[in-house]
């Protein structure tokens, strides 16, 4: 997937330290790749016992998350096999923002696959704004949000196709919801529970209208944009 850093004025050896960071997730839960940790897992090379730290902390993120929504957030595919990519790519991005914090830099916005951590001002000495896109038109934005500080993560079918499924309906595709875009404390939070909430369907907006320090903006296929009711504030620089 794409990744976007911007550390602002920092020298080059950051950048190239974060992306040698998300390279190491890649090689480690990618589910594409043969000899990631997680393939071995599914083959069942790889006993419970000997799982990486790294593996361990995911797992038990997922956990966390199915139980905090009823159990719409599963890492276990119908197959009976582990993918845990609902939660690694925000999982990934905030430790890159720790990463960047933890060098000094204070001023940065970091982007894989549209799930976003910014932090304090752009170039131009601006808030940091997010794009959010029309799932039926790639080219146009909808809506402009301020995250201030904040993650945003965006679920949806448009790009990549059914990849979501509803774990208590796992052979039917959910299509009254085309895009949901979650905004949260950091972009892991935003990220476990846009996955979670769009596989609820058009239920996933109430959930997160009733839990706490979440906020969402919907899109349905009738091209009907439903916002929570805290989401107008990160609509303001």
């Amino acid at each position: 997937m794409p990744i976007t850093i911007d550390l602002g004025a920092s020298d080059g050896a950051l950048a190239e330290t974060v992306f040698g960071y998300f390279d190491e997730v890649d090689r480690r839960f990618s589910t594409y790749r043969t000899d990631s940790e997680i393939s071995a897992i599914n083959r069942g090379d790889i006993p419970v016992r000997d799982w990486s730290g790294d593996m361990r902390e995911v797992m038990a993120l997922a956990e966390q998350t199915r139980k905090d929504t009823g159990g719409y957030f599963d890492v276990h595919r119908p197959d009976g096999s582990l993918d845990p990519s609902g939660i690694v790519k925000g999982w990934a991005i905030r430790n890159a923002a720790d990463i960047v914090r933890v060098a000094g830099v204070v001023d940065f916005f970091i982007e894989a696959g549209g799930d976003i951590q910014s932090s304090g001002k752009n170039a131009s000495g601006q808030e940091w704004s997010v794009g959010i896109r029309s799932p039926f038109h790639q080219d146009e934005i909808i809506k402009v949000v301020y995250p201030h500080g904040h993650g945003v993560a965006t679920s949806g079918t448009y790009a990549r196709g059914q990849h979501i499924y509803n774990p208590f309906n796992a052979c039917g595709q959910i299509s009254d919801v085309v895009s949901l875009t979650v905004i949260a404390s950091d972009v892991l939070e935003a990220d476990r529970f846009a996955t979670a909430a769009f596989a609820m369907g058009r239920e996933g907006i109430l959930f997160l209208e009733r839990t706490q320090g979440l906020e969402g903006y919907l899109v349905d296929e009738g091209r009907r944009a439903t916002p929570t009711s805290g989401f107008g504030a990160f609509c303001l620089p």
